[in-house]
């Protein structure tokens, strides 16, 4: 007890002697030594305020600030050591949406520190309060107007700090009171450790989704990931699982409308700029908010029905296999010899598509059908559609052979679509070369719609007037062999090999010599020949004329610029059976690009009626569905032994 007296004393005479510190200071040091040897530290403010009062006797310096506040303690009894836990916590998760750092968890645990060595701050506090003009002291109104934090806490100062200065006691009272107060001798001579960032989640949730961003902020971005809005992409959806709940949690995350403003709604006019234009709606900022990559992907089905009135149960297998890990943009789908109710045919392809997708347009010629259908958030990119047929056959009435075509603007790009079917037989043919000389001669397009590029036109080739041409069908080329010949090199087929195969095929002979589709590309046949087959199965013409096994189903691509379309998948769909012919089914990504103000635009026009009767059986089915899987649930058999 002693030794702590003559102690404070030597801390008082040393501190009232500093040189150039002004006039020294007298301290009765008598008011001082029983309080500070003899008090204990208290965890409730109320023992601190009464023991603060028996240290009031003291006179202290007129020049002594005034302590900063403490924050009010929780009304559950708990220890000071889960009080400042819970501050620094709190602490942390406020610092990250505070901008000016004025709420820091490195402020937090400083002054934390400087709590947990609250006794030896009552021992040395006397001498070393008046020595306050160090800028260690942090004024009050650092504290309590520096972040919402401490405005909160403000208002838990007492009554005494409520009062004006003038009013206030002697500020020796509030020793007992040093959650606020750092001082030099207990601080560390050294930086502090670097805090473990450990609050991802915490940022994570505080961020601004990329998506609430304004779209001309992410074009103005020249570095970093944007989010792709195309659901043919992969990078899209690379975290989100088959799962319904993986769906949901991609919606609540990834949003396809981007807010809009007034001022945009003002200004903005879709029918004025150029294709660089930044108020276009087909310009270079509008095609980059959905396709940053700047590629579309497109699904090509052809397929011979050989006019059956009955439909296949299911075209899942046709549209969406289950190879396929995303659906595409486009659905472009050909038929020969269709069924007899077109519109049967049509409502059914709207059933299996569902509600992400509508038919944009469909046209016809006799028994060939070519239907197009559109991601329904896409059609207000889509220009007006244009179609034309043309017939090979010498009676013009029969519309079993020739062509239909379909034309369109998707932003700055213009695709063609062709469907036909050539004559058949397997020797006739210079008759299917002269079917196409007159189809591309007579194919009248485009009508209203603009020339892309007109100085690569050619007025004799309707294939020369897009950008991107798709011509498939039943084109009728047999394979040179005969039927034992080539059902043995089948057998023999190592793999996904046609190679000796289709060294025999007519129509990639004559594509080679120049003389049809000139210009046009085909991916490369790992699939068996798609005709003839006995309905039902998969064993070839067993009839008495006995059809050679040939590839007649094909599809053919074409681009003005090099590399535009890349094949990513090109075979057949062995799954429907309904037909002596098997589909034929690509997929593709096509360049775009961006478009200008001439374009006639389309008005997002679809054919409404078959979406509500598509999606109408969608919901009968579903429904049927559950009601027998509820019935098998409920029924049950009893056996007697």
């Amino acid at each position: 007890m002693a030794g702590h007296e003559r102690m404070g004393d030597s801390l008082l005479r040393q501190y009232a002697e500093a040189p150039g510190q002004g006039d020294p200071v007298v301290v009765d040091s008598r008011a001082l030594k029983t309080p500070l040897v003899t008090a204990k530290f208290s965890r409730e403010p109320k023992d601190a305020l009464k023991l603060s009062a028996t240290c009031a006797e003291g006179a202290v310096s007129p020049y002594q600030p005034r302590p900063p506040s403490q924050p009010r303690l929780s009304g559950k009894s708990c220890s000071v050591e889960e009080n400042l836990i819970t501050r620094r916590l709190k602490n942390s998760q406020e610092s990250l949406s505070d901008p000016t750092e004025t709420g820091s968890s490195t402020d937090s645990l400083r002054e934390d520190q400087a709590a947990l060595v609250a006794g030896t701050l009552l021992l040395r506090g006397a001498a070393t309060i008046r020595n306050s003009k160090d800028a260690n002291v942090r004024p009050v109104s650092a504290v309590t107007r520096g972040s919402p934090v401490f405005r909160d806490r403000g208002r838990s100062l007492s009554e005494y700090e409520r009062r004006p200065t003038s009013q206030q006691s002697d500020p020796v009272d509030h020793l007992v009171r040093p959650a606020k107060v750092r001082l030099t001798p207990v601080q560390p001579t050294g930086t502090l450790p670097a805090l473990e960032k450990s609050f991802a989640t915490l940022r994570a949730a505080n961020r601004i989704d990329r998506d609430c961003l304004d779209y001309a902020v992410l074009a103005r971005e020249k570095h970093g990931e944007r989010l792709h809005r195309n659901l043919s992409d992969s990078r899209l959806l690379e975290n989100m699982g088959s799962d319904s709940a993986s769906v949901n949690s991609m919606r609540s995350n990834y949003s396809v409308l981007s807010p809009i403003r007034p001022q945009d709604v003002r200004n903005r006019s879709f029918l004025e700029g150029s294709v660089l234009g930044s108020g276009a709606l087909l310009g270079a900022e509008e095609l980059d908010r959905y396709f940053p990559d700047r590629r579309l992907g497109i699904y090509v089905a052809t397929w011979n029905m050989q006019g059956e009135k009955g439909l296949p149960s299911n075209l899942d297998d046709l549209l969406l296999p289950t190879d396929s890990e995303f659906a595409q943009d486009f659905y472009i789908i050909g038929v020969q010899e269709g069924c007899p109710d077109r519109r049967e045919w049509e409502t059914r392809l709207q059933e299996t598509l569902g509600p992400y997708y509508v038919m944009l347009y469909a046209a016809s010629h006799g028994v060939l059908y070519l239907s197009v259908f559109v991601r329904r958030d896409l059609i207000w990119f889509c220009s007006e559609v244009e179609h034309a047929t043309v017939t090979t056959r010498i009676i013009s009435q029969i519309k079993t052979k020739g062509a239909v075509g379909l034309a369109f603007t998707f932003f700055g790009t213009s695709f063609l679509f062709i469907t036909s079917h050539f004559t058949s037989g397997d020797s006739k043919v210079y008759e299917r070369i002269l079917d196409y000389n007159k189809i591309v001669e007579a194919l009248a397009l485009p009508k209203g719609l603009p020339d892309t590029n007109p100085y690569r036109s050619t007025p004799s080739d309707v294939t020369t007037r897009f950008d991107q041409v798709f011509w498939f069908g039943d084109f009728n080329f047999r394979i040179s062999k005969d039927r034992v010949d080539v059902e043995s090199m089948i057998n023999r087929t190592v793999g996904e090999n046609m190679g000796p195969l289709l060294e025999h095929d007519q129509l990639s002979k004559e594509i080679k010599e120049g003389s049809i589709f000139k210009g046009f590309q085909e991916a490369p046949i790992h699939f068996r020949p798609t005709y003839k087959f006995d309905v039902g199965c998969d064993i070839y013409d067993t009839t008495s004329k006995q059809r050679t096994p040939s590839y007649t189903d094909r599809i053919l691509f074409r681009n003005r610029q090099a590399d535009d379309i890349k094949v990513v998948k090109y075979t057949s769909c062995c799954g429907i059976k309904t037909s002596d012919h098997r589909p034929v089914i690509g997929v593709f990504q096509v360049k775009l690009r961006p478009g200008r103000d001439n374009i006639p635009l389309g008005a997002g026009q679809f054919d409404r009626g078959l979406y509500l009767e598509g999606i109408r059986r969608r919901i009968t089915r579903e429904l049927k569905r559950r009601e027998a899987m509820k019935n098998q649930g409920s029924s049950t058999i009893c056996t007697i032994s």
